[in-house]
């Protein structure tokens, strides 16, 4: 890639973020986009501006080429991130002014607690690449995951047949599943962990201690198999 020329005389340091369309599920559920696309002066850097309203999910993904920091505007914020060598699922929930760093390539999610919640994931790339979660479950074949994984494939076939587009932004608008509490759930299961905070630390306190992982009030995609004790998970409170 070219690198700018900053001695041009066409040379254009401004863009308005608001006129690029990344994606749009309704007037309280966007993302605009930065990337040297629209703005070819840009070097290491790019962004998405997410707006979201309560209970809404940027769907799990990762960035297989960039670093991601996500900083809150305004509402609430949870992120939960995979980390990519301990498979330790890190849970994190951002007011105003707080940032969580991804690293690159790590499986993670965004849910806003609260309407008109707004952030930004600013990346380490001139322009952000992704791979949603709903393109690997709709595009692999269902025989594979049925072989793979030693699962009925009409089941898969049936369960995963209502996805037939990248969703980004779930869920969908047409999901008929119950009406859940979101942040109340979520701000219970945050409530609970909050004796393992560094300044509450029971006697025998070790960091990787199990707390509840939030729910959004719909059912968990999957049930762990008996045989494998899921991995332990950590809440991490600013």
């Amino acid at each position: 890639m070219a690198t700018p020329d900053f001695q041009s005389p066409s040379l254009n340091l401004s863009f308005d973020v608001n006129s690029s369309s990344f994606f749009k599920k309704d007037d309280n559920n966007y993302i605009n986009v930065l990337s040297n696309v629209q703005l070819p002066s840009l070097e290491n850097v790019s962004l998405l501006d997410i707006f979201l309203s309560e209970g809404q999910t940027v769907e799990p993904h990762w960035h297989p080429n960039e670093a991601e920091l996500v900083y809150t505007i305004s509402g609430e914020l949870f992120i939960g991130i995979l980390n990519a060598f301990t498979n330790q699922v890190l849970n994190y929930r951002l007011k105003p002014g707080q940032v969580v760093n991804i690293p690159k390539g790590w499986w993670h999610w965004e849910t806003a607690l609260t309407d008109q919640t707004h952030a930004l994931a600013i990346f380490d790339q001139p322009a952000p690449t992704v791979i949603f979660g709903s393109d690997v479950l709709r595009l692999t074949p269902k025989e594979v995951l049925a072989h793979t994984y030693c699962l009925n494939e009409e089941q898969i076939t049936s369960a995963l047949q209502p996805i037939t587009k990248t969703v980004v932004i779930g869920p969908p608008a047409n999901c008929m599943r119950p009406a859940g509490t979101n942040g109340q759930n979520e701000q219970r299961a945050y409530s609970q962990s909050h004796p393992h905070h560094p300044s509450h630390q029971p006697q025998g306190y070790h960091p990787h201690t199990a707390v509840p992982q939030p729910q959004y009030g719909y059912p968990a995609p999957y049930q762990p198999c008996p045989h494998h004790q899921p991995s332990p998970y950590a809440y991490h409170r600013f």
